[in-house]
């Protein structure tokens, strides 16, 4: 059955949700333009109701999708392309924003919220704000419209049918054909951080919309100063979620990709880098002109790049600009047409408005003094301006070649080969420049440092820092010029921010310590960084003298471990054992063997073959149906030491429709590093087992023979009455035999099935794939009472394996809990200083 009224209700929605926007814009700009305060407030309570109206449309339009996914509707592409039956439902609620339209929605929705808390928050700005906001809501939602006027496609709309979207001969022989599955969710997103990350990204990215709707209000009704106080509050909030956002991507990479790290300066985590930091000195600068009126400008044009900058995101990303550029990027729908024009628009109004009130614009005549809390916080600003221009312009390349060729030029720039070690080679001296001022900032914001008292306030941090971090360089072994000075620079603010927390404490004024304590925070993140990805160490060196292919290159040859099965090998410190290969079931705390299953004709379920044990507790009973997940495979790698066993890793790899095979990390975490495995070959799960060296056997109930190296005994046999697959008729026979094979450190059971079937025989095989054999049961002579068994053998499973320490990379997450505290602190205090404020107006 197809469903069509879900999907035109979806759509209606969305097309009444764009209309309203629009009438919700019209109404506040009208409101701000009114003469007379009851004409104002007619226009204003009207466009209050249709931002309402607008929003409820919205939530019409999530659920709509959400039941078009969660139901697996998949005659709808959208359900089709990144859903499936066998998903859980956290990963069917990643399924919603994967798709451009479904993060576009995401954003909608994070605008509509935020819309309506400053509704309610702030009337006096109301007017003016949602002006913007309708403004921004008609743009975006433009974008999943799907419509065309006048041969113009307007939006991409999330409910397309499959036939309208798919060339396939299917749809011209049956219009309502549906498929039974779908092609399922990228296996890269099966990860929880991907139902909370995108969420978390998504609203840091609304949220720059609040100081910039402030900015563009502030400006458009000449309160020049004004606007600041309450947009400081969100623009700290705003950096906050960017920030969290991003940290959660990090650690979504570090435990689901395979290059051994968190941030690969990939251009499309440098797109949410870079306005991020911009948004970062914003903040700073705004605080200044709070203290001294300077700095106002400066504020005004980093608030309006902050927003500008988001949008630019958005278009490097979607509009498929940066082709091969980024393997984080969306696929064109024919967008970027749309995208330009929204980022264009709102770039003229934005600079378009400042250049007219340019003349208005208040300035502070006050020269700085380099003794100044402001001249310090001002020079970090404009360190961080420069951090974000450095990654923005090489970033920008391929936009740069896409104008030269609208242009009819030849552009020949490429961005940079080695993208890590370019930004890296220019970032950390910025890095090291802002631990340094952030300490100097934060000591003279609360010491009251001036030119008589210099060298007493700064003499002991300096000098703890320079000693510890001496001790630090021959402890660790750092030679590196420019690491030695940035663990100096961020040991020297941890101490500096670290003082000025105890005095504030002391003092029982954490309110005021938002700074210091995100100050901490970037300190501590920069150490685990510089520990993490600079000494970080492989140790799965091949010591072998051997080369596993001359295909591979001399890194994989040189850097990685071949692990054949049940067979130990080196890895200083520890010996290592592969396993075999394991599938995950739903409620076991590791993945079990494919042994102890019994796989059913439903792939996502399958029977308990013993009794399933974990961690000294039995889990499931023999019998028991389970829920397994047949895509995921993992592969066990036990770590030994001095004969016993310490723990078991599990790095995972999938076999994806359209990805083809995706590999996953396992990492064993401690205190001081986390050692970092995973899969760098294993055999191709696709490709056919060539089976070889036939070999035939007479054996006798309870006899032992060989099969290749390993020893087997023929147990018994078992006459069967049904027959999976085969039916069985009177007069048919169905025999299995049971064959134990015993592998170096564990046995396996074998279950071969010998046929006569209308007078023909006929017999169906047993592969145990991890030992490379199969064995056939071909025959049964019942006088001599013998059983003839058919061995072949394969190329034993086996993994190539790469292992990685990274040292203190703790310290990058705790600095990342740090720096979350204060920016909570900090938008307590801002919130409740603009309340204050408020109310006393």
């Amino acid at each position: 059955m197809v469903h069509y009224l879900i999907g035109n209700a979806g759509h209606l929605l969305i097309i009444l949700a764009f209309i309203l926007s629009l009438a919700s814009a019209f109404s506040y700009f009208r409101a701000s333009t009114a003469v007379g305060l009851a004409r104002s407030q007619d226009w204003t309570l009207n466009g209050r109701w249709l931002f309402y109206a607008h929003g409820l449309s919205v939530i019409g339009v999530i659920a709509v999708l959400f039941s078009i996914i969660y139901n697996h509707y998949f005659e709808y592409h959208y359900a089709y392309a990144h859903s499936s039956r066998s998903l859980p439902v956290h990963y069917i609620i990643s399924c919603f924003w994967e798709g451009q339209e479904g993060s576009f929605l995401l954003w909608i929705f994070w605008n509509c919220l935020l819309g309506l808390v400053l509704i309610r928050v702030n009337r006096k700005w109301e007017a003016p704000l949602m002006t913007v906001f309708g403004a921004v809501q008609a743009f975006l939602t433009s974008m999943i419209l799907g419509v065309v006027l006048f041969n113009i496609k307007i939006g991409s709309s999330p409910f397309m049918l499959l036939r309208d979207v798919v060339e396939d001969p299917i749809f011209q022989i049956n219009p309502d054909f549906i498929p039974s599955d779908g092609t399922g969710l990228n296996p890269l997103l099966q990860n929880y951080w991907m139902v909370i990350h995108p969420p978390t990204l998504f609203l840091g990215y609304a949220s720059t919309l609040v100081p910039f709707a402030y900015l563009i209000a502030g400006l458009w009704k000449r309160e020049y100063r004004e606007w600041i106080r309450p947009a400081i509050p969100w623009a700290v909030f705003s950096t906050a979620l960017m920030a969290l956002g991003q940290i959660m991507g990090a650690y979504w990479a570090y435990e689901t990709l395979s290059f051994g790290g968190y941030w690969s300066w990939d251009p499309v985590e440098n797109a949410v880098y870079v306005p991020w930091i911009i948004q970062v000195a914003s903040i700073h600068t705004m605080v200044i002109y709070r203290k001294n009126n300077s700095a106002l400008v400066t504020s005004m044009i980093l608030v309006m790049a902050t927003f500008i900058l988001v949008l630019y995101a958005t278009f490097l990303t979607r509009s498929g600009i940066l082709g091969n550029a980024s393997v984080h990027s969306f696929t064109d729908l024919g967008l970027s047409g749309q995208l330009l024009i929204y980022l264009l628009s709102f770039l003229a109004v934005a600079v378009g408005l400042l250049i007219y009130r340019w003349k208005e614009l208040p300035r502070s005549e006050q020269e700085i003094s380099a003794y100044s809390r402001e001249f310090w916080i001002f020079s970090g600003a404009t360190v961080l301006g420069l951090m974000g221009f450095q990654v923005l312009i090489p970033t920008s390349i391929p936009v740069f070649n896409a104008v030269a060729e609208a242009f009819g030029l030849k552009s020949n720039m490429a961005p940079p080969a080695e993208q890590a070690l370019f930004y890296s080679r220019f970032q950390i001296w910025g890095a090291m420049l802002i631990a340094v001022l952030s300490a100097i900032g934060q000591y003279i914001w609360w010491k009251n440092l001036k030119r008589d008292n210099l060298w007493e306030v700064l003499a002991l941090p300096v000098i703890a820092s320079l000693l510890l971090s001496s001790i630090l360089f021959v402890v660790a072994g750092i030679h590196r010029l420019s690491y030695m000075l940035l663990l100096t620079a961020a040991i020297y603010s941890l101490i500096s921010n670290g003082s000025v927390l105890l005095s504030l404490l002391r003092k029982k004024q954490i309110r005021l310590a938002g700074g210091a304590v995100a100050h901490l925070g970037i300190a501590l993140m920069l150490i685990g960084i510089l520990f993490s990805a600079g000494y970080s160490r492989v140790i799965s060196l091949n010591r072998s003298g051997l080369l596993y292919s001359r295909e591979m290159s001399e890194e994989m040859n040189r850097e990685n471990v071949l692990l054949f099965i049940d067979e130990p090998r080196e890895m200083t410190p520890y010996e290592l054992v592969y396993r075999g290969q394991r599938m995950e079931v739903a409620g076991m705390p590791d993945p079990v063997s494919p042994t102890q299953l019994r796989r059913t004709s439903d792939a996502a379920v399958a029977l308990a073959a013993e009794d399933l044990q974990a961690r000294g507790r039995t889990y499931f009973k023999t019998g028991d149906t389970l829920l397994v997940r047949p895509e995921n495979i993992y592969y066990e790698v036990e770590y030994r030491k001095d004969g016993e066993k310490l723990f078991s890793l599990f790095p995972r790899a999938q076999v994806n429709p359209s990805m083809g095979l995706v590999v996953s990390p396992d990492i064993l975490r401690s205190w001081r590093h986390d050692m970092y495995t995973h899969l760098t070959s294993i055999p191709d799960p696709g490709a056919p087992v060539e089976w070889r060296d036939t070999t035939r056997h007479t054996v006798q109930l309870g006899e032992r023979f060989f099969i290749n190296d390993f020893v087997a005994t023929f147990r018994r046999i078992e006459q069967l009455d049904f027959l999976e697959g085969v039916p069985l008729n009177s007069g048919d026979v169905a025999v299995k035999a049971f064959v134990e094979v015993f592998g170096k450190t564990r046995s396996y059971t074998a279950e071969p099935v010998f046929i006569i079937k209308e007078n023909r025989v006929g017999y169906i095989p047993y592969e145990l794939t991890e030992l490379g054999i199969q064995i056939q049961f071909t025959g049964i002579d019942p006088q001599a009472k013998n059983f003839e068994l058919v061995t072949m053998v394969s190329q034993k499973d086996y993994v190539i394996m790469k292992a990685i320490l990274m040292p203190w990379i703790n310290l990058l997450w705790i600095g990342t809990l740090v720096l979350m505290a204060g920016f909570g602190i900090s938008i307590r205090r801002r919130y409740v200083e603009f309340r204050r404020e408020s109310a006393a107006v």
